[in-house]
């Protein structure tokens, strides 16, 4: 019959058998991510060390401020085209971020329902369709309708991409929120929508910029709608119901000529594209960042939720 001692020795090597078992399985995994994010890594780095050693010699204050010139010269610049990227990028959020936001808090606060499954499966669909469909509809139901290329085709297009990736996040980020901070704030007696709005919103703010931050990257590089919708122009903008150029179209455009020089200015604007995506995503990142840590969150249930019920 085994002793008290000899069980004891017996369970500690399992134990040490066992550990060393889920040590080994811990590296492994750690390996195979790390390996995973280097594969991911080196193909990224690789288009933007790219662009950046094909577009830096372009780089010019003449070439960020001046209008295109003639084909093959080489004079000119893509000042038209960053005015009309910063615009329509801008009056695309300005359509589609609001529709995204109230989407998935619909769909994560008061989506418990049939119309709230239809909405969310229509929604993960109308994710996926291809952006020159966006830009097809948009031409149909207002370019043609109104008769002449306009802004606002092309930030109704860009906006139609850009709202269902804004609800998804929304919604995945609210769902993120604990439950407890919900029941905290029905406990002081607040009303749904002032929990959701000055408690739930607040938890999930990191989550729902970084899905409008997506959303801005995605619409910032599309080409296919803006060609349907704004057509292009060599001019600064001059208003909303003309054709305006944007740095997609202009790189595109370039992209297709035969000459050196446009090859290098096509370079060159495709790095001015990457620098003002990163910039808009370093800046909003920076400013909500700043202001992080300067209110917990359960002061804001006590500070602005009993102030809500008032």
């Amino acid at each position: 019959m085994t002793t008290t001692r000899e069980r004891r020795l017996e369970y500690r090597a399992l134990f040490k058998q066992n550990v060393e078992k889920r040590l080994m399985v811990d590296k492994a995994v750690r390996v195979i991510v790390f390996a995973c994010v280097i594969i991911a890594i080196i193909p990224l780095g690789s288009i933007l060390v790219e662009v950046f050693k094909n577009g830096a010699a372009a780089i010019s204050y003449e070439f960020l401020t001046e209008v295109p010139g003639s084909i093959g010269s080489g004079d000119g610049g893509i000042g038209p085209a960053i005015q009309g990227t910063l615009i329509i990028i801008g009056l695309s959020s300005l359509i589609g971020v609001p529709i995204g936001v109230m989407s998935g808090i619909f769909l994560s606060e008061y989506g418990d329902n049939k119309l709230a499954k239809n909405i969310r499966f229509f929604n993960d669909v109308f994710m996926e369709f291809p952006s020159i469909v966006m830009g097809i509809f948009a031409f149909l139901v207002i370019v043609l309708i109104l008769g002449h290329f306009s802004v606002w085709a092309g930030a109704f297009a860009l906006s139609l991409i850009m709202f269902p990736i804004v609800a998804r996040t929304t919604e995945e980020s609210l769902k993120m929120v604990p439950v407890t901070y919900r029941e905290a704030g029905t406990a002081l007696g607040l009303k749904k929508w002032v929990v959701t709005t000055r408690i739930v919103i607040s938890a999930a703010k990191n989550g729902m910029i970084t899905g409008i931050l997506l959303s801005v990257s995605r619409i910032g590089g599309e080409t296919a709608p803006l060609i349907m919708t704004i057509l292009g122009s060599s001019q600064f903008f001059s208003g909303m119901d003309v054709p305006m150029d944007a740095l997609p179209l202009r790189i595109w455009r370039l992209s297709l000529l035969p000459y050196d020089s446009a090859q290098l200015q096509g370079w060159g604007a495709a790095l001015v594209l990457i620098i003002i995506i990163l910039g808009i995503n370093l800046g909003v990142r920076y400013y909500f960042s700043s202001k992080k840590g300067k209110q917990r969150i359960f002061g804001q249930l006590i500070k602005k939720g009993v102030r809500g019920t008032n």
